[in-house]
């Protein structure tokens, strides 16, 4: 159980994990290219181990010296694991490995942890089948634990109707070693890091908006080119000192290397749509991606807010911290069209809407989202995360704001994403 209790401001600078997203695939990409990768500022959690202990168990040599992550590349000619591969609480990591997994003719099993075995995965599964790999696991191949054998691998087109990352990234690194060509539709563009690190790797990729919407296309068979990374700082981490700044008058932080993709800073966009100063400053680009210092002070006068279906997969993973600010805004503001927050590690919607609940804010729910009436003073809780590092992360930014003691249940969730988070939180406190 962790204590938390209102706080007169945030100060300071600071630079947050590296991106778990970019850090996931500056692992899997660098072990199936020819040649020796580098990989620097990497995050070290509990998601991307899982995700680094998965590739050494198919046979990639990874190396971690003087800060960087050497990782020497299969091309493609992973090892038969000896064990059963465990995702531990990572969906990134389960579903990006069994696109991996299906370019080879081995056998391999993935499974996860409690949480992770609930998540469903025929999203990827039923897309790797028509591709022509055999795939199995309880609930029809839907839930881990789940067997594997690929090899001889077709292209196909696929509608991503959930506009998931995760779903494209897996049918395109199956779609390396199939043959012909694979495409992947989607009604909006998602997070577009798997695109840009092929790329970066000498891969040539079609990506245009059609008339279903966005289309990637690859054709099979390319080799990945070992390249250097460098790993900017995780938005989704930022997100939380900056709605804690902007919420607590006389704050001011800056936020450094922080990725601003436009597929991934819908949270700071959404926030200057509110009224909060919320800037970038230092621009740049880094093996890749957009980075920039990102600027925040405390902004009275926040007005609500509504978040479209188009606008969910820039700010997924912040919804949870979106929702604080919104409880802090004059006005209803809602956000629909997320349903997918229901399978993540906890029923995000279901944590948002009990939690708030219980500080005093008015919240209604909904299937797909839920809608809040801001203005009511927030008043310490305990606070129920479901082990969700999100949800724990989040309400520790409410407590700080709320009249009273704030009772965070299993605070070491964070580690999931963010090892340090109350440390950090802790130095920026004044």
């Amino acid at each position: 159980m962790k204590s938390v209790r209102k706080v007169r401001c945030l100060k300071g600078e600071l630079r947050v994990p590296s991106d778990k997203s970019i850090s996931h695939r500056a692992v899997i990409l660098p072990a199936l290219a020819e040649g020796e990768s580098y990989v620097q500022e990497w995050l070290w959690s509990k998601d991307t181990l899982a995700t680094l202990n998965i590739i050494r168990a198919l046979g990639v040599k990874v190396r971690y010296k003087n800060g960087t992550l050497r990782i020497k590349g299969s091309n493609f000619e992973l090892s038969e694991p000896q064990r059963v591969l465990d995702a531990k609480n990572s969906g990134t990591t389960a579903r990006l490995m069994l696109g991996v997994l299906a370019t080879q003719r081995f056998f391999a099993v993935l499974t996860g942890d409690q949480s992770l075995r609930r998540r469903p995965m025929l999203r990827v599964v039923e897309p790797l089948r028509r591709m022509r790999a055999h795939l199995d696991g309880r609930e029809g191949g839907d839930k881990l634990p789940i067997a594997i054998r690929g090899g001889a691998l077709k292209g196909i087109s696929l509608f991503n109707k959930k506009a998931s990352a995760q779903v494209k990234s897996c049918v395109l690194l199956a779609g390396l070693r199939a043959e012909g060509i694979t495409e992947v539709y989607e009604p909006y563009l998602s997070r577009d890091h798997t695109e840009r690190l092929l790329s970066a790797m000498g891969v040539k990729l079609i990506s245009y908006d059609g008339k279903d919407g966005r289309v990637v296309k690859l054709e099979g068979g390319q080799t990945l080119k070992a390249t250097e990374i460098l790993c900017p700082a995780d938005p989704s981490s930022a997100a939380f000192f900056t709605a804690g700044a902007v919420l607590l008058e006389g704050s001011e932080i800056l936020l450094k290397d922080v990725l601003v993709n436009p597929t991934r800073d819908g949270f700071f966009r959404k926030l200057r749509e509110m009224g909060a100063h919320v800037q970038y400053e230092n621009l740049r680009e880094i093996s890749g991606e957009p980075v920039a210092d990102v600027y925040v002070k405390y902004s009275g006068g926040l007005k609500a807010v509504d978040v479209h279906p188009e606008e969910v997969p820039s700010l997924i993973d912040e919804i949870p911290i979106l929702a604080i600010v919104m409880a802090h805004a004059q006005g209803v503001s809602t956000v629909r069209g997320a349903g997918e927050l229901r399978v993540k590690e906890s029923d995000r919607i279901k944590a948002i809407v009990e939690n708030l609940r219980r500080m005093g804010a008015k919240v209604e729910e909904y299937e797909d989202g839920f809608s809040i009436e801001g203005g009511t003073p927030l008043r310490g809780a305990l606070i129920k995360t479901y082990g969700d590092h999100r949800i724990a992360m989040s309400f520790t930014i409410a407590g700080l704001t709320a009249e009273g003691e704030t009772q965070i249940d299993e605070p070491e969730c964070v580690a999931v994403s963010y090892p340090n988070f109350f440390q950090d939180l802790e130095r920026l406190t004044c």
